[in-house]
């Protein structure tokens, strides 16, 4: 029989049937060490009693009527997204491209509305934003661009972390009229840029008249510390970009927006048939009550230190590490040599992560890790590189 899926993706070989916590087990009932959370989805990890209350309740109650009408669950959860954030508005999608897809065509229609014919946004080199046309016109990953040309055009493209770069683009640029960045970027291999970039990323989008755009996609929810990650820097964003973490595995996306960049959008410049249903909504309030009621943004924290200082410990000094670095629980061990071939390896000691920028294992662990799986992640992990760079290097 033929293979019914397209072959967008390559499945590891394993499927699994199901979760608690921060395990995961699979259909021959073998047990993960999940420190990846569905790519930093599920930052309560799985079967949350919370979490599958909520679905139940509101899946027997209402699931969908459509933004023609008010929706309370939709209203409930702006209020709450707003007063967390600073911003003033929120249009709710279905996923993080949605979001970005949302920002980019009010960074547009803003620049529209001051008279600016021909508008462009800069981004960064090695970003990720989404994979519709506009949002990976935006990515800066050459191979997630390759074979969709002709690409969206109004993107100018600088060195991620470079402030020199972007005051340069602002003098040969006239028609730019919003930076879009992450805080930290995940799929670019977890590069935190210098302390003062947002600041003063901000600082010159203020003296430019510029929107800063923040894409928290994978940032977000708690993942670095902070309930958003841009809180580290003491800066605001114009618009913010949230999904990922905000519906712990539930499709939900967010774009938030304050000043006048809130103001932009009208009646029918935008829409979503499913965009911030009831069901929808009312998993994401859950969540955000969860993560702050069980004071999970400083376990995140602090967990992360201890992880950090568990990793350096047992691999910093080791020929071939590069680098050991991250932010909460949004952490990236840098290799000398491509090491996706530590994903299968990892699967086979029962411990999911991730390769990413080739040479980048990416953790990405639910919210809720205690320190005894995270010394035995740890543990496994260093393991498995020790051996993989005695056979490599």
């Amino acid at each position: 029989m033929s293979e019914p899926l397209m072959s967008t993706y390559r499945r590891l070989p394993v499927t699994f049937a199901r979760g608690e916590g921060v395990w995961l087990w699979d259909t021959d009932g073998k047990r993960y060490l999940d420190a990846l959370s569905g790519i930093a989805v599920c930052g309560l990890g799985h079967a949350h009693p919370a979490v599958r209350e909520a679905v139940c309740e509101q899946a027997g109650r209402l699931l969908h009527t459509s933004n023609l009408y008010r929706i309370a669950e939709q209203e409930s959860l702006g209020q709450t997204l707003t007063e967390l954030a600073g911003m003033d508005r929120v249009f709710f999608g279905n996923s993080g491209a949605e979001a970005n897809e949302a920002a980019i065509k009010l960074a547009r229609l803003h620049a529209h509305q001051r008279g600016i014919k021909d508008p462009a946004i800069l981004v960064t080199e090695g970003s990720f934003h989404g994979r519709t046309l506009a949002t990976l016109s935006a990515t800066g990953n050459r191979k997630v661009r390759a074979g969709f040309e002709p690409l969206v055009q109004g993107f100018v493209r600088v060195p991620y972390g470079d402030l020199d770069a972007v005051a340069t683009a602002a003098e040969h640029r006239p028609n730019l009229v919003a930076v879009m960045v992450e805080p930290i970027q995940g799929e670019g291999g977890i590069q935190i840029p210098p302390d003062d970039y947002l600041p003063r990323l901000r600082a010159l989008c203020d003296a430019q008249g510029w929107l800063l755009i923040l894409d928290e996609i994978q940032t977000g929810m708690g993942r670095t510390g902070r309930l958003f990650a841009h809180q580290h820097a003491g800066i605001l964003p114009d618009v913010m970009t949230l999904a990922k973490g905000l519906g712990n595995g539930f499709p939900i996306g967010a774009c938030l927006a304050r000043g006048a960049a809130a103001e932009v959008f009208g009646p029918g410049s935008h829409g979503s048939t499913f965009g911030g249903n009831p069901l929808a909504c009312r998993v994401a309030q859950t969540v955000i009550e969860t993560i702050i009621g069980q004071g999970l943004i400083e376990q995140a924290a602090q967990t992360g230190v201890f992880l950090r200082e568990r990793l350096h410990a047992a691999l910093g000094d080791i020929e071939g590490v590069v680098a050991i670095r991250g932010r909460g629980l949004m952490l990236g061990i840098e290799l000398a040599s491509p090491c996706a071939v530590l994903v299968e390896q990892a699967l086979a000691e029962g411990l999911l992560i991730n390769v990413t920028a080739e040479r980048v294992i990416r953790l990405l662990p639910p919210l809720i890790l205690e320190r005894p799986e995270a010394d035995l992640l740890v543990d496994t992990l260093a393991d498995l590189v020790r051996r993989f760079l005695a056979e490599t290097c």
